[in-house]
């Protein structure tokens, strides 16, 4: 029905950083005055709310707006003002259950008893899957204050070369919100598409770029190998090319066949005895590329000049990887070279 009153203890900023990022709002002319009215701030504060500290700041408070009582007082950050009286620092649950009843609700009762209280509070660092298991555990200082506030509101940057944040909540009433990701844009917080990689997408994109480059090595080494008369399978070639041309180690070089035989890019060829390779001790057989070329030496070496006499044969695939199942199943006609990612794509008819 009326704009809120709102009493900002921040005890962080100086007053001239803080008037550079109130001037970045940029509100617009017919509301500054609503804002001047209700809106109040103090520059740095160099207090903490003990029983001196609540002497200072409820007057204060009381008087921001003319003798009317504020509608939310917001404390940034806690760290800054605690006080847990005898108990300890904020580390401690006891001291910081005296801060939020002795101290803050202590507070709000002097000034308003119905005003809402915002907490800005600063986070530690944690580990990847212990953040994503429990967001809320990054909450710096002592659990009980998640047992304390009604609703919690984490802003986390996922990646620090990049604007957009992840805004996660914790309610203790009501139906969950769900998280979303939010960037300031022309000054202005708005939310933005979740669904599009805009969290560490730099990082992601390094991470395509690395899996199209062992992909295009790989398959050039069975090209070029099978050029020198030289075949292999998975486990084989994992072993032989550990550490080398950057493809890492043998599981590592395992799984990337896996999904290039998946994806369809790597075939096989079981008839090892047509091309005079010994049998392959593995239930797809040799690996096989698109236009694969194999070197094959003919008969003994002659004699006045030493050269053995080779012909170069094509190999043809006999049996692939079925993307469903992981099953090889025999190819239908080993001269057509039929790539997953063609059947895939919306704009060619599968």
């Amino acid at each position: 029905p009326r704009p809120l009153r709102v009493f900002y203890l921040q005890a962080e900023v100086q007053y001239h950083y803080l008037r550079e990022r109130v001037k970045e709002i940029r509100l617009p002319p017919s509301r500054l005055g609503a804002a001047r009215a209700n809106f109040v701030a103090t520059p740095q504060l160099r207090l903490v709310l003990d029983d001196a500290g609540l002497a200072q700041v409820i007057p204060a408070i009381a008087q921001a707006f003319g003798g009317e009582p504020p509608d939310i007082i917001a404390i940034d950050p806690i760290r800054n003002v605690f006080d847990g009286g005898d108990a300890g620092g904020e580390n401690d649950n006891a001291a910081m259950l005296f801060f939020l009843s002795q101290r803050v609700e202590r507070l709000r009762d002097a000034v308003n008893p119905d005003a809402g209280v915002v907490l800005a509070h600063h986070t530690k660092k944690l580990g990847k899957k212990q953040f994503e298991e429990d967001p809320f555990q990054a909450l710096a200082g002592a659990g009980s204050l998640r047992g304390y506030y009604t609703t919690g509101m984490l802003l986390f940057r996922p990646d620090e070369t990049r604007t957009t944040r992840q805004l996660i909540f914790e309610l203790r009433n009501g139906a969950a919100i769900p998280s979303m990701h939010v960037d300031k844009i022309r000054g202005e917080w708005r939310e933005v598409d979740a669904n599009a990689r805009l969290v560490m997408k730099d990082y992601g994109e390094r991470l395509d770029a690395e899996r199209r480059r062992k992909r295009d090595a790989i398959l050039q080494i069975l090209f070029d190998e099978a050029a020198q008369g030289r075949c292999y399978t998975s486990n084989q070639f994992a072993e032989s090319f550990e550490g080398k041309a950057g493809l890492g180690g043998e599981r590592t070089i395992r799984e990337r066949l896996s999904a290039l035989s998946t994806q369809g890019y790597i075939k096989y060829f079981r008839n090892a005895q047509d091309y005079g390779l010994p049998p392959a001790r593995t239930k797809f057989g040799y690996l096989c590329v698109e236009a694969m070329v194999l070197r094959l030496g003919l008969g003994e070496p002659d004699p006045d000049t030493g050269e053995v006499s080779v012909r170069e044969v094509p190999v043809l695939p006999t049996h692939f990887k079925c993307p469903q199942s992981g099953a090889a199943l025999p190819v239908e006609n080993p001269e057509v070279w039929v790539y997953q990612d063609d059947l895939n794509d919306p704009e060619e008819p599968a």
